[in-house]
């Protein structure tokens, strides 16, 4: 009886040792963020504290793995906004430049409708303009990226440098976006793609001759 058993162990696959096994519970820093972007879709302000109560690590432990609470709200709106590139690339009719400007459309028009991003900008509009437009938030510096490497797929001849003119665009839909908070006035996306196709569609500078 013992040989059989032996015989069994040896013909199991890792796949079947790893289902036999007993599950994994360590807590890892993803198991952080999935928890604090959970928290965040329902509305709720983020404390570090409880999500290292609930995760059942040491504060300390959490802010190790995020950094701090700007950066982990940077994380998560990061993301938001990624998914929403990805959902308006995959819905784009257009080709070339139209379609970037469609993108960059249907993009701004599904963050102005985000209910978790506008509660959170109502929340606190001074630490949500930190963590959505600070150079020290990972949240500007993706959205250049990803927009830069759209305008070289989809732009044949920019007016400007990619980066330059990717960094132009994400300011100014920034200031659109989140005009009632900057400036009293109501966001306005009509504007800002108004503004974005001047950009787009702009001629390249030609070289002047020496």
């Amino acid at each position: 009886m013992s040989h059989i058993k032996d015989v069994t162990h040896q013909r199991q696959t890792p796949l079947a040792r790893a289902l036999n096994a007993a599950p994994d519970k360590k807590v890892t820093p993803l198991d952080a963020f999935r928890l604090a972007r959970t928290r965040w879709l329902a509305g709720e302000r983020l404390d570090i504290g409880k999500l290292a109560s609930e995760l059942g690590v040491g504060r300390a432990t959490v802010f190790r793995w995020v950094g701090s609470r700007e950066q982990l709200y940077g994380e998560i709106c990061s993301q938001l906004f990624t998914k929403q590139l990805e959902r308006a690339e995959q819905a784009a009719k257009t080709k070339g430049t139209d379609k970037l400007i469609e993108i960059l459309e249907m993009l701004l028009r599904a963050l102005a409708n985000a209910a978790p991003l506008r509660y959170f900008v109502e929340q606190d509009p001074e630490f949500a303009m930190r963590v959505l437009t600070s150079r020290a938030s990972p949240v500007q510096y993706r959205c250049v990226q990803q927009i830069r490497e759209l305008i070289f797929q989809l732009v044949p001849e920019p007016a400007l440098p990619a980066e330059e003119l990717a960094y132009i665009i994400v300011r100014l839909t920034e200031s659109f976006l989140y005009r009632d908070v900057i400036t009293g006035d109501a966001g306005d996306i009509d504007a800002a793609v108004r503004a974005i196709r001047l950009l787009l569609t702009a001629p390249p500078e030609k070289k002047r001759r020496r």
